[in-house]
């Protein structure tokens, strides 16, 4: 196997740690391992960070049980501010992992506190060395160029490791919500990336090719995007 392969990166547009999406977070940590990282599961709350310690705790506890269901090593890292996000501690931890998972909240916080940091850096350098990566939500929304005004009306700018990409998570549910939104989102003239609207309990998953899992869709909704007909796991 040639060195440097990276990991798999995953959007997800709802439900990180629940017991349907053991299956893919089981794939995305297996993907790791298989490029020489660790069984270890890295859970990175940032962007439920202005939610209070009950609602950290809540997200810490759901983590913790779905790794316990993988059968694999978690660690919570309450990345909250951009002091935290220098910590060498955490950093060197973030290195080994086999999945590293943004979780749902604030996708302009997030992005906030990451950007130009050391440990965004690491975080970066591991996909790319064989860990994958997944933002749920916010965090599938924070890794664009730019963050769209699904619940704010202006646009934000995100940590630009896609930057060609905008995504709308929850589509399914937020164009019931939310269709002004949804439509000002498509039609916005200043834009020239791809906008993807991924539904709940839903993936698009990049490995060789950007493939679609779970039982909704991926829908294209701006821009041009070569998504696979295959599914992800796929043997």
């Amino acid at each position: 196997m040639p060195d440097h392969q990276p990991g798999a990166l995953a959007l997800v547009g709802s439900g990180e740690y629940l017991r349907e999406a053991q299956l893919l977070e089981a794939e995305l940590l297996r993907f790791g391992i298989s490029r020489g990282k660790s069984n270890t599961y890295v859970q990175i709350p940032t962007a439920a960070g202005k939610e209070g310690d009950d609602r950290l705790d809540f997200w810490r506890q759901r983590g913790a049980e779905q790794g316990a269901r993988i059968g694999c090593e978690v660690k919570y890292l309450p990345v909250l501010t951009r002091e935290d996000a220098f910590n060498e501690q955490w950093i060197a931890e973030i290195k080994s992992a086999g999945l590293i998972y943004f979780s749902g909240g604030d996708p302009v916080h997030l992005a906030e506190i990451f950007v130009d940091t050391p440990m965004w850096q690491v975080i970066v350098q591991s996909w790319r060395d064989g860990a994958s990566l997944a933002g749920c939500s916010a965090g599938a929304m924070a890794f664009g160029g730019k963050i769209i005004g699904i619940r704010r009306s202006h646009i934000s700018t995100g940590l630009n490791l896609l930057p060609d990409i905008e995504v709308i998570p929850h589509y399914d549910k937020f164009l019931g919500w939310l269709p002004d939104r949804v439509t000002a989102a498509i039609v916005r003239k200043d834009a020239d990336t791809a906008l993807l609207g991924i539904d709940e309990n839903t993936a698009l998953v990049l490995t060789d090719k950007w493939r679609k899992y779970g039982a909704g869709n991926v829908h294209i909704l701006r821009g041009e995007f070569e998504m696979s007909e295959e599914l992800f796991p796929y043997n």
